[in-house]
């Protein structure tokens, strides 16, 4: 079983950034892709961006390409937002699944750590 705990979540301006965290623990992390889904108010869980476990094969949502960087080290993932929009305001989760780098639906989810970006 794998246990996954975001964190670096909070109130964030408009044009601005902020780097999520997640460590994953309770298996081997080889063969897992990692990555991050959100959750906006009133909509369904959407993927954001996915690493393969080599860190070679990387993939991201369109509406989060060119200000989202996803990167993995050892068993922690991290997701850098720049120049966040309040659209990008959401619960965003943790993910690992054994198959894909942009799963349907992941193996495993953390709990989720709101990101809110409001002036």
């Amino acid at each position: 079983q794998l246990q996954l705990v975001e964190s670096g979540g909070g109130l964030v301006q408009p044009g601005g950034s902020l780097r999520l965290s997640c460590v994953a623990s309770g298996e081997t992390l080889e063969h897992y892709a990692l990555g991050w889904f959100r959750q906006i108010p009133g909509k369904g869980r959407e993927f954001v961006a996915g690493i393969d476990w080599l860190g070679t094969t990387i993939e991201y949502a369109d509406a989060v390409k060119g200000r989202f960087t996803i990167s993995r080290d050892k068993n922690m993932v991290y997701l850098q937002m720049d120049n966040l929009t309040p659209e990008d305001t959401a619960v965003y989760y943790c993910t690992a699944d054994s198959l894909a780098v942009r799963p349907y639906s992941p193996d495993y989810s953390g709990q989720g750590t709101q990101v809110t970006v409001s002036s």
